[in-house]
């Protein structure tokens, strides 16, 4: 049931969940800690502290030590953590059987797609293994992989050219989105096949014009993955419009989903191109081992099988329930504040701080990856956390040694204030 938690402009709502709008999402007993906090559609201020302070107190996360790594782990709120609890003991009360099917169509309205195109991962390196094990590539054809990859983008690829003799091209990356453009043009030749590159990179957060490099791709008959570890849950998606082949996801970072889960989105056109190579219950429509013949599905559920965790998937579902109705655009809105902020005390510090990120619109979301110039980035994550109590990521990935700091929804302006007082320290 509703209960009012009304702000100065009067439509904070929290709901213990039920029937909403004709959408049904996960109930709780009225006197639960586990609350959806509502925004009803309206525009929400990157600043309204009490709205977000309401949004806060639906998270377990304690205040000591500072948490500023939502990049590497995102906090689940209780919803999601009681969601999963109930559903695991309605599993072994009623020994039920399946119940993970029903996520694939809240995920697919999340992120834009048609549920046929949804597949259920554990983790967005087992969808990018998917892809990249099953498309149809040979000795010497070319990836386009970037700079700033994450080892789940890496080595499925490394392991493919290992195996199989493909060629990996690296795509450095600029500081604006047209000089990227021009550079992975100048890269791509006839023996290109894949661009296989992050929507938002892992080391310091740039967001890559996705939309363009997919246009770019198709146009030189490519097929373009996106690795979307860190886009849903940061900022609103649509994987139609960005225009990719493909898009593999978790639901362990800004989702704030059960870790464990994830999805991969195969365009309905890619179906029949992208090879399943593990396979069991569940992908098929016919089989016989007397005549040898096997049947996959036409939809994306060809690529996932077997018993699965109906609990962790039920957590996602709620997951996105959360997230949208918040409102993502609100969600963005705040986590790009937080990041404006951020740099805008890591300006203060003059030449000592080199601020990695880009600032032009678009290139940026809820991370900032910046370097000390006197404090080498292993020091500096080191002395964030036992003398200032504050966790953040250094980033060694692909020589880059520079520090990350990542927030979300559940983080505020004072805390930035503390960490940027912690690095001007340092400093």
């Amino acid at each position: 049931m509703t209960e009012p938690h009304v702000s100065r402009r009067g439509f904070i709502r929290t709901f213990a969940g039920g029937m909403l709008g004709g959408a049904m999402l996960y109930a709780f007993p009225e006197d639960a800690r586990a609350k959806y906090v509502l925004a009803g559609g309206e525009q929400v201020p990157a600043d309204d502290e009490h709205f977000w302070n309401v949004v806060r107190d639906q998270f377990p996360l304690k205040r000591e030590p500072l948490f500023l790594n939502n990049g590497t782990m995102g906090v689940s709120p209780f919803v999601v953590i009681d969601a999963v609890k109930a559903e695991m003991e309605d599993v072994d009360r009623s020994a039920r059987y399946g119940g993970w099917e029903n996520v694939r169509p809240k995920l697919a309205s999340f992120i834009g797609a048609h549920v046929d195109e949804i597949s259920l991962m554990h983790n967005v390196t087992e969808g990018i293994n998917v892809v990249a094990c099953g498309l149809p590539l040979k000795k010497g054809d070319e990836v386009i992989l970037t700079n700033h990859e994450h080892a789940g983008n890496a080595l499925p690829w490394l392991a493919r050219a290992r195996r199989d003799g493909i060629v990996i091209k690296q795509l450095q990356l600029a500081a604006t989105a047209a000089e990227t453009l021009n550079r992975l043009n100048d890269l791509i030749t006839r023996k290109t096949k894949v661009i296989a590159v992050p929507h938002v990179t892992c080391t310091i957060g740039q967001v890559l014009p996705a939309k363009e490099i997919a246009r770019l791709g198709h146009e030189k008959g490519l097929w373009v993955f996106l690795d979307g570890a860190h886009t849903p849950g940061m900022m609103p998606l649509d994987v139609k419009e960005l225009g990719c082949d493909f898009f593999a996801s978790c639901g362990h970072k800004w989702m704030m989903g059960p870790k464990g889960t994830g999805f991969l989105y195969v365009k309905r056109e890619m179906m029949e191109v992208l090879e399943p190579y593990w396979v069991g219950a569940g992908v098929d429509t016919a089989w016989d081992l007397a005549t040898g013949s096997l049947t996959y599905k036409s939809d994306a559920h060809r690529f996932d099988f077997a018993t699965q965790s109906s609990a962790l998937y039920i957590g996602l579902g709620a997951a996105v329930d959360f997230l949208h109705h918040l409102g993502m655009e609100n969600v963005a809105r705040r986590g790009q504040a937080l990041s404006r902020h951020l740099r805008n005390g890591l300006k203060g510090l003059g030449e000592r701080a080199e601020i990695l990120t880009p600032e032009e619109d678009g290139g940026f979301g809820s991370v900032v990856g910046f370097r000390l110039k006197n404090v080498p980035y292993d020091k500096l994550q080191q002395l964030l956390l036992e003398k200032h109590k504050i966790i953040t990521r250094m980033v060694p990935e692909n020589g880059i040694n520079c520090n990350r700091i990542s927030t979300h929804i559940y983080n505020n302006f004072d805390e930035v204030n503390r960490v940027v007082e912690a690095i001007t320290a340092a400093a």
